[in-house]
């Protein structure tokens, strides 16, 4: 059962240390307890967690976040996209770390992180990734046999606030900021009918399109972090083709004209990739200066990817459709993001159904009528 002996410090203060054995066999000791009383009830809870098969080595509670916290970061490096782990790490420099970093593992309690939680006082999804690390973090230690389970788990998230109304352009309010554009306008409408992410226009080559069938590869997806390009595989891992109307393909294959089948198209002016277009206050980018001039009101030029969405869905694409055109993980994703869209669909299918059962003639009288 363990023993508990007295002894004193430099500085003469009594004091009472334990000696146990492990579930592995091996003797140990804990010491520094000021009361006889408290080496009891340490001694009480390592036999009970014995027998319960919940003991945890005290040396290996000690271990700080900080010290599982940067072994996780290197796990998460060599699995996640340069943008994905940037945000990741972001995040631990700027709430995990401070907070969490100094304190060990089984000091944390359920009530701190809950209210570390509520006070970050940031955007839900800043929220949630901030507490995804500390939980992942705990998880791991959990499975380490380090706590007896993870504090953070169980915590309240807040809430993410619903968006604000998406803007979509409509077909003449798109070609009128394309126009404006001027030597961008096949960016721009590349953008807005064919629904890419930044990253795979800017990853685009010339040998990436098939202008006999009219389709866009996507193979690619390029993204800066820290100023640097990275090149790797679309979002979902997958590529796509992606068809491209008629009038978009005549100004692309014009945009083409004098590059080589490994050019980029849409570069920066010296064959390198472009920086990501900004549309703020202070910035006096191409893009503002064409949604001013075209009376179009401050957008993004990924609200282009949601005009891509709400073009094809008008002119009666179905979800399916709209998911691969867009390179959504599934169909679910498309109408969770574009349900909107699809509400205005089913209207006009009921009207589609209405006049389809007065053409058949298949209606008669209400059966009180009838009778």
């Amino acid at each position: 059962m363990g023993s508990i002996h007295s002894y004193e410090n430099a500085a003469g203060q009594r004091l009472y240390r334990i000696i146990y054995r492990r579930p592995d066999n091996k003797q140990t000791q804990e010491r520094g307890f000021r009361r006889k009383r408290d080496a009891e009830l340490r001694l009480a809870e390592v036999e009970v967690t014995k027998a319960r098969g919940e003991y945890i080595t005290h040396s290996d509670g000690r271990v700080s976040i900080d010290e599982l916290g940067a072994t996780w970061l290197t796990s998460k490096q060599g699995v996640l996209k340069p943008s994905s782990f940037a945000s990741l790490e972001a995040s631990w420099k700027n709430y995990v770390a401070p907070q969490w970093g100094h304190r060990a593992v089984t000091s944390i309690r359920h009530s701190e992180v809950q209210s570390w939680v509520s006070g970050i006082g940031k955007s839900a999804t800043v929220v949630a990734r901030a507490y995804g690390i500390l939980a992942s973090i705990l998880d791991t230690a959990e499975r380490d046999r380090r706590v007896a389970s993870n504090a953070a788990r169980g915590v309240a998230l807040p809430r993410k606030v619903s968006q604000k109304t998406r803007r979509y352009l409509t077909h003449q309010e798109l070609w009128a900021v394309a126009r404006a554009a001027k030597q961008h306008e096949a960016l721009v409408l590349t953008l807005g009918y064919c629904g890419l992410r930044w990253g795979e226009l800017i990853g685009l080559r010339k040998s990436d399109i098939d202008f006999i069938k009219g389709r866009i590869n996507v193979t690619r997806n390029v993204v800066e972090v820290d100023g640097e390009f990275h090149l790797g595989t679309p979002k979902t891992h997958e590529a796509r083709r992606v068809p491209v109307p008629a009038e978009v393909l005549t100004r692309l294959e014009h945009r083409c004209k004098t590059k080589q089948p490994s050019d980029i198209i849409f570069d920066n002016g010296y064959g390198g990739h472009m920086k990501r277009v900004r549309a703020s206050e202070g910035s006096k980018s191409w893009w503002k200066t064409a949604l001013d001039d075209a009376g179009v009101e401050r957008l993004v030029l990924h609200d282009l990817r949601h005009t891509a969405a709400s073009l094809a869905v008008s002119a009666g694409a179905n979800v399916k459709a709209v998911q691969r055109m867009l390179g959504h993980a599934s169909a679910a994703m498309t109408l969770d993001v574009y349900s909107d869209l699809f509400d205005d669909d089913l209207e006009a299918l009921t009207e589609r159904l209405d006049a389809a059962i007065a053409s058949q003639g298949v209606a008669s009288l209400l059966p009180e009528a009838r009778g």
